[in-house]
């Protein structure tokens, strides 16, 4: 009978012990929680598209593949400011590990909604007078990126308009009025306006709904159009493009995709090769590197790009000099 009480406690306690491990077991063959991202995108997936894959193709490239090595939580504000407050709270709600997004207006939501997990712009018109950083080489804070600040663009955005339309005197500004960046542009175009002794006429836009007769309303009175680059523009870019060649007016912008969505042309930073550089102040932030310590840059690579089914429709002859100093010419 001793024996069996014996043999009896013995049992229980090795059941006792094995069950106390088991959780323990289960836990370590649990996989870790990736590291994630918030990527909260100013447009929809589909306009936004250009951008965000190079951002995935360079973060694979580095070594952080989706849904293997890193998480993404993608958001997209459809161009309604509204919406990123909710979305970045949404985010610091998930406890994300870094926020992806580019413009100023996102960029400040997010800013307004943490101070403690790390933040990327892609780009931004104005860091340091819009408060996201306390300056270019010592950000500070927890956001860093890159800016897109380039005084001289829009003179020379007007020069380059000047060669494909000779006889240009009155210049349609096409900008969203509610836009923070879109102030920055605006008085540069003034400025170059103002030294190359051209009309400005300012076609503003708070809502998708105003681009068409804010669009009308500058025919006859306008030789070109100068698009301010903005994330609700951005989205409607091939109606834009449709809408200026119903007036007759030749456009320039400032993003590429403008001119594959039927633009005419275009000049400025590139914003698929800002979005691959973003990638990489993610990789340094995901390996422990503090966004206070990463300078904000400057973006390197500029395009110049022209859309010769555009000219036709327009009755225009783009000259030589202007094809062979173009990076992308579309036929």
């Amino acid at each position: 009978m001793q024996l069996y009480c014996l043999q009896r406690r013995e049992f229980i306690a090795l059941i006792g012990g094995a069950a106390a491990a088991w959780p323990l077991a289960l836990r370590a063959q649990q996989p870790a929680k990736l590291p994630t991202i918030g990527f909260l995108g100013s447009g929809s997936p589909a306009a936004d598209t250009p951008w965000t894959t190079p951002f995935l193709q360079r973060l694979h490239e580095l070594g952080w593949v989706e849904g293997r090595t890193v998480a993404i939580e993608y958001r997209w504000g459809e161009e309604i400011a509204e919406r990123y407050a909710a979305m970045a709270a949404e985010f610091v709600r998930l406890k994300v590990n870094v926020i992806v997004t580019a413009g100023t207006v996102p960029v400040t939501a997010a800013k307004r909604a943490t101070a403690e997990i790390p933040i990327v712009f892609a780009a931004a018109g104005d860091p340091i007078g819009s408060g996201l950083v306390a300056s270019l080489a010592r950000p500070g804070g927890n956001a860093t990126g890159l800016s897109v600040q380039q005084p001289d663009v829009a003179s020379k955005r007007l020069e380059l308009l000047r060669e494909l339309v000779p006889g240009l005197r009155r210049l349609a500004v096409l900008i969203h009025i509610d836009n923070p960046e879109t102030a920055l542009d605006l008085r540069a175009v003034q400025a170059a306006a103002g030294s190359l002794g051209l009309e400005i006429v300012i076609a503003e836009v708070r809502r998708p709904e105003d681009i068409a007769p804010a669009i009308e309303a500058t025919k006859g009175r306008a030789d070109a159009l100068y698009v301010a680059t903005a994330p609700l523009l951005n989205t409607d870019r091939a109606r834009i493009g449709a809408l200026a060649i119903e007036a007759r007016l030749p456009t320039m912008c400032g993003i590429r995709e403008y001119v594959k969505a039927g633009n005419l042309a275009s000049y400025g930073p590139s914003i698929p090769d800002l979005f691959r550089r973003a990638a990489e102040y993610v990789d340094k932030i995901l390996r422990g590197t503090k966004p206070a310590d990463i300078p904000v840059e400057q973006p390197t690579k500029f395009d110049l790009a022209v859309n010769l089914a555009t000219a036709k429709a327009l009755g225009l002859r783009i000259p030589e000099s202007f094809l062979v100093r173009a990076d992308e010419v579309i036929e």
